[in-house]
């Protein structure tokens, strides 16, 4: 069930940074940087640090469009790039956070605009 999960999530992403390319020529990411249990914040500053993560990242080719850390969890970052930038963003995570963090990647769009459509229609 699991690796269907991952394979139907690849698949979606896949989709949407295609249709995004084509649009628009940009997509959005949202990356969760999980905490290492077993490392303390020292141990992850070091091996973030050792691997040169905060020179890389974020890539001058992405815009951050948020930056959060979620207590219990870790950091949840929503980046905008060039669609045919993937392969290099994902370089530079699978380089600069891995040993510090565990990463998780999910497709994502601004809702908001469709929202406040939906928010102005309600409105008498």
């Amino acid at each position: 069930m699991k690796s269907f999960i991952i394979t139907l999530l690849i698949f979606i992403f896949v989709t949407s940074a295609t249709q995004a390319q084509k649009a628009a020529d940009s997509t959005m990411l949202t990356i969760f940087l999980k905490h290492q249990e077993d490392k303390n914040l020292k141990e992850i500053n070091a091996k973030l640090d050792a691997n040169q993560f905060h020179e890389m990242f974020p890539p001058k080719f992405a815009r951050v469009v948020s930056w959060y850390v979620m207590m219990g969890i870790g950091q949840v970052v929503t980046l905008k790039f060039p669609a045919d930038k993937l392969r290099e963003l994902n370089l530079t995570l699978e380089n600069g956070a891995w040993g510090a963090f565990n990463t998780s990647f999910y497709p994502t769009y601004d809702y908001m605009p469709v929202w406040k459509a939906q928010q102005q229609t309600k409105k008498p």
